[in-house]
Formats: structure tokens, C-alpha cells, sequence
């Protein structure tokens, strides 16, 4: 339900605008005045303001332009029994979403308020998805390792020279992989990210270039491969070096040639691409064991960008620790908590094999169990939750959950995740290990968001 404020000093306008909008199912707050109606602004969460213009004190433009500069998002339908042009014009320039004349006409009233109720729920919507594509977009760091990793980059982006990035599961390989792409001049083609560890190798080429109607017994309609997805754009080719022989000889042709066939197709596509590869693998071990094409091996790593492990650069630990804090307490709408120095000190001495995703799941569950200070106790307490010294850390996780099935869920999300980083992300090898199908543990990777 929506809240909705009404700033006028005419009591009967007031009644009559609250009662018609208590009929349509808003929420309606009153006040008297502008300063009476930037207090309550103050005190309560409002989605819409009706404000009068001509009132005693404090006129509704200076209440507006208050309003504008305390909340920027906050729509403000500004009313007048003396409308002019050179007021609604003024009222628009301190930022009004609309202007009416008294006495509005009722339906026009509703259908302004519903259009600007909605300007604003994009607005906030918006604002959460830019936060969210900043994160994502953001390199974090000060060691040495981490500024080499930029500068090559802002090198690298502006040419189409391939790129491939070596590093651990969990460095943040395919972030490295977003900035080259947003720095190059490809910016504004699409960036198409593939997993090949995720593709059964029986129906990798498919995906990848994409199969022609009744090439096979499912190809029940054409489809678009990866490679013309991302034509005139960027291709993430993640985990490149879990690619099946067969497809690296198809991928190598796309790259000499720029051209691709569709599976069951006769026609060549031409196809603009810059292919940008990851890897986790010792690629050149993985050649001499005939695992991977040396030919394949020299048209990708024209750059070779290699993404640290976390334990090798653990002065950048508190800068993320920090920020996973502040992200992970916005997300879920919690007043700010803090790491004491002894925390973030105690953060440091972990192994992190997982790196930086492990490091962000564990300042989400530190949010979740711990108060508003956490200690180092606590980081020692629950850095591993599974990893049980004694009964009282496996109290202190059961007593913060009242719900059986969170408390199952939070365990089988541990225990799910652990399992595929012992196993290098092997679906198949990680789904029978724990008795489970395949396609049961697709479906838990999804529930859970689990990335490579």
C-alpha cells in the first residue's frame, strides 16, 4: 500500500482528497502547513506528496525544494487554486513531477498520482539495480598485483587483442573479464558469458555456434549459438580449459577465420568477436597430457592476465571485507555493522582456498549470526561454521535460526558448495558423490546462486 502525504492549509481540501484516495486504497498522512509536512516527511517513509503552493509561513515551492534536496526520488504533485504559467513552470524547475489546478478534476488527480507512484517505484528500482551493477563492476584492491591488473587492463581494453585470464576458482576471474570488455570499443555490443565446465560436452557445439531444425533428434527449432550472440560484441569463454577437444578445433576455426556453422548447417556466418578466455587449469600441462590444442592455447593468450590468489594479497582483505559488510547490510535492509581491528586482523591469518567468493560468503553469514560489532572471536567462530571445535559454536548456529527448513537450507548450501569446490566444479562427479541426479543438483546450484 502506498503512502501518500497531503501538504494544504485548507482543511475541507485535505478531507476531500484524503477521502478520495483512502477509497482507491492509499494510505493517507495530513498536514497543515509546509513545515508541518517536512516533519512528517522526517519521521515516516512517504511514496507520493500532494502539496499546495499558496500557504501561510512556508510556500509550497520552498517546501518543494526542500523536499527535492532531502529526498531526491520522492515525487511531488504540487496543487493551486492560482495556478499560473510562470508557477507551474517554476514548480517543474525545482523538480514537481505535476501541476494542478484547483479544484483537479478527479480523474485526471488519480491518473497523475498512479503515474507518478510508479515514476517513483522505477526510480528506487533503478537505484537498486545501479548499486548492484556497480558491485559487480568494481575491482577492489591496493596491493601491487591487483594495480598491475589495471593498468594492463586499461592497456589492454581499447585493442582486440585476446585475452586469457589464469587464476583460482573464486579470484574473480570473469570480473577482470567485464572490465576489459566495458573499457573496449565494444562497450556497447553485448558481453556473452559462457561456462563451458557447465555444458555437457554432447551439446557444447550446439551452444556454442548454435544448430540448424532437426539437425538432432531435440533440435526441434533453429537456434543462435553463443558466437553470433555476442557479434559485435565480447565472448567469455569461462573455464576454457574444460572444453572438449572436438569443440577447441571449431573454436579455433571461428578465430582464424571468423566464421562459424551452425550444428547441421552448410552455410558459413561471419561472425565480429572478440573472445576473451578464463581458465583455473595449468593450460600447459593440460597440452603436453593432450587435454588441450597448443594452437588453440597461442590464438587465446595473446595477453595473459593472471588474477592472484586471495592469500597472496591478504593487505587487500579488510578493504574487502569492508565492503562485502556494507553491501551485504544494505541488501538486507539491516542498520550498519562493523569489524573491530582484531576482526579484520583475524580475517588475514585464513587460508581462503575459495578466495574472494569464499571471503564474501563468510562476511554474509558473520552479518547474519553476529551484532552490530564483530569481534575476532566471532570471525574465529564462524569462518568455519562446518568445522565444529566444540558444541558451543554448533549452538551458537542452531540458536540463530527458529525455522527447520532455514537451518536445513543453510546447511545444505554448505555442504553443497564444499563439495563442488573439492571436486573443481565436476557436476557430474559432484551429483554422484553425494547421491543425487544430476539435473537435482542443477536445480540446488540455482537455488542457492552459486557461481563458478
Amino acid at each position: 500500500m502506498s503512502n501518500i502525504l497531503i501538504i494544504d492549509d485548507e482543511r475541507a481540501i485535505r478531507a476531500a482528497l484524503k477521502d478520495l484516495l483512502e477509497f482507491e486504497g492509499f494510505q493517507v498522512t495530513e498536514a497543515e502547513d509546509g513545515h508541518a509536512g517536512l516533519d512528517a516527511a522526517r519521521k515516516n517513509h512517504f511514496d507520493l506528496v500532494l502539496c499546495d503552493i499558496k500557504m501561510p509561513g512556508m510556500d509550497g515551492l520552498e517546501c518543494l525544494a526542500q523536499l527535492q534536496s532531502m529526498y531526491p526520488d520522492l515525487p511531488v504533485i504540487m496543487i493551486s487554486g492560482h495556478g499560473t504559467m510562470e508557477t507551474a513552470v517554476e514548480a517543474t524547475r525545482l523538480g514537481a513531477f505535476d501541476f494542478l489546478v484547483k479544484p483537479p478534476d478527479l480523474n485526471r488527480l488519480l491518473i497523475t498520482v498512479r503515474n507518478a507512484l510508479d515514476r517513483g517505484h522505477l526510480a528506487a528500482q533503478t537505484k537498486v539495480l545501479k548499486q548492484k551493477i556497480s558491485r559487480t563492476q568494481e575491482i577492489i584492491g591496493e596491493s601491487s598485483a591487483i594495480q598491475n591488473i589495471k593498468s594492463t587492463i586499461d592497456r589492454v581494453a581499447p585493442t582486440e587483442a585476446r585475452v586469457l585470464i589464469t587464476g583460482e576458482n573464486g579470484t574473480g576471474k570473469e570480473l577482470v573479464a567485464r572490465w576489459i570488455h566495458d573499457k573496449s570499443n565494444r562497450t556497447k555490443g553485448p558481453l556473452i558469458e559462457v561456462n563451458c565446465a557447465a555444458i555437457p560436452s554432447e551439446l557444447i557445439e550446439s551452444e556454442l555456434f548454435g544448430h540448424e531444425k532437426g539437425s538432432f533428434t531435440s533440435a526441434i527449432k533453429q537456434r543462435i549459438g553463443y558466437f553470433e550472440q555476442a557479434n559485435g560484441g565480447t565472448l567469455f569463454l569461462d573455464e576454457i580449459g574444460d572444453m572438449p577437444l572436438a569443440a577447441q578445433a571449431k573454436v579455433l576455426r571461428a578465430l582464424q577465420e571468423g566464421k562459424i556453422s551452425r550444428v547441421g548447417g552448410e552455410k558459413e556466418i561471419k561472425v565480429d568477436v572478440r573472445v576473451i578466455a578464463a581458465t583455473n587449469k595449468d593450460l600447459v600441462r593440460e597440452i603436453e597430457e593432450k587435454n588441450f590444442r597448443l594452437d588453440l592455447y597461442h590464438r587465446l593468450s595473446v595477453i595473459i592476465v593472471h588474477v592472484p590468489a586471495l592469500a597472496d594479497r591478504k593487505d587487500d582483505i579488510p578493504i574487502l571485507a569492508d565492503k562485502f559488510l556494507k553491501e551485504t547490510c544494505e541488501e538486507y535492509h539491516i542498520p550498519q555493522k562493523r569489524f573491530t581491528v582484531k576482526a579484520l586482523e583475524a580475517l588475514k591469518t585464513f587460508p581462503w582456498s575459495g578466495n574472494i567468493r569464499e571471503l564474501k560468503n563468510v562476511v554474509e553469514r558473520l552479518v547474519i549470526l553476529c551484532g552490530d560489532v564483530i569481534s575476532d572471536e566471532e570471525v574465529n567462530q564462524f569462518t568455519r561454521p562446518l568445522e565444529f571445535g566444540s558444541m558451543s559454536t554448533l549452538e551458537a548456529i542452531i540458536n540463530n535460526f527458529s525455522d527447520l527448513h532455514d537451518y536445513k537450507d543453510f546447511v545444505e548450501k554448505e555442504f553443497i558448495e564444499r563439495k563442488l569446490k573439492s571436486n573443481q566444479w565436476n557436476i557430474t562427479k559432484t551429483a554422484e558423490e553425494i547421491g543425487i541426479q544430476r539435473s537435482h543438483l542443477y536445480n540446488k546450484i540455482d537455488k542457492y546462486g552459486f557461481t563458478r
